[in-house]
């Protein structure tokens, strides 16, 4: 049997952060919108990622970046590839509610 798996996209449009970590463990929770509003933790948006069931992009000034599973200090984290019109793209994004 062949099963073949199609990989979603959504825009992440909004993020919850805790201000207290540092700028790789700021952001706790992801969120977004479509036909309705949607929010899931950063290690489950890490592990949808990596598992290929959902890829995610944030769209700021004209510019889309992807959005990608990164490691520092042996912790993951959600970054954007660069796109060097906006830095910090996730982390410029307004307070999910």
């Amino acid at each position: 049997m062949n099963t073949t798996t199609t990989t979603k996209t959504a825009q992440i449009k909004c993020i919850n952060k805790d201000p207290r970590q540092d700028r790789y463990n700021a952001i706790t929770h992801v969120g977004g919108y479509t036909d309705r509003q949607w929010k899931i933790t950063q290690p489950d948006a890490i592990g949808m990622i990596e598992r290929r069931e959902w890829s995610f992009y944030t769209f700021a000034n004209g510019h889309r970046a992807e959005v990608i599973v990164a490691t520092r200090n042996g912790r993951k984290y959600l970054k954007t590839t660069a796109d060097y019109d906006t830095p910090d793209n996730l982390l410029s994004l307004p307070e999910c509610p």
